[in-house]
């Protein structure tokens, strides 16, 4: 019943994201607006309770931008990540790359999106939303602490600054955060990612 009530509120607030730049899309001049999808992958950092630790993590997105003036884009997007228990040393070794003994942090996200282009060449962006995430790891207790599994919604933010190859076809950096803390447990987390997004 929860997983029903999250995902209705999600499909409720997506509805409203859309709406609110279509209505200033009819008369706001410029190019630089239209569908986009984008890929991160980058490095995780959970340093909270029991938790002090780097690892993997990879982001995919999908939305699109209102152009709102010549430099000034805003929109909507939905994604997917998984910020934890991946070790890619092991894409190359018998050993498992899905690492059970470490954090896992992973979820669904809807949110805005904004992009301002400083330059024709040069950007910065902007994102914030809904963060509906799953996973699991160690409780705060100093002594004996409890493995648990978790699920929550919860919030996400992050900025970056990106170099645009073509008019579709871009790459940047992107900092990164993912509120998930429930039951004792936190498994919020900070990701340093690489971004290529291809705009349609």
């Amino acid at each position: 019943m929860k997983t029903k009530k999250t995902l209705l509120a999600l499909a409720f607030a997506s509805a409203g994201l859309l709406a609110v730049p279509a209505a200033f899309a009819q008369s706001a001049p410029g190019d630089n607006g239209g569908w986009f999808i984008n890929g991160t992958v980058g490095r995780t950092t959970i340093d909270r309770g029991p938790y002090d630790d780097n690892d993997t993590g990879y982001a995919l997105n999908v939305g699109h931008r209102w152009s709102l003036s010549p430099k000034f884009a805003l929109g909507a997007e939905v994604g997917y990540n998984d910020l934890g228990n991946i070790r890619t040393k092991n894409i190359f070794n018998d050993d498992p790359v899905l690492a059970r003994d470490k954090t896992s942090l992973h979820g669904w996200t809807l949110g805005a999106n904004a992009r301002f282009d400083m330059t024709r060449d040069w950007y910065l962006s902007g994102r914030a939303g809904l963060y509906s995430w799953s996973g699991y790891g160690l409780t705060n207790e100093i002594v004996d602490p409890v493995r648990k599994n978790v699920d929550d919604t919860s919030w996400y933010a992050g900025a970056g600054i990106g170099y645009n190859i073509t008019r579709n076809l871009s790459v940047g950096v992107n900092y990164d955060y993912f509120e998930a803390k429930k039951n004792r447990v936190d498994l919020s987390t900070d990701m340093i990612s690489a971004n290529v997004e291809f705009r349609f």
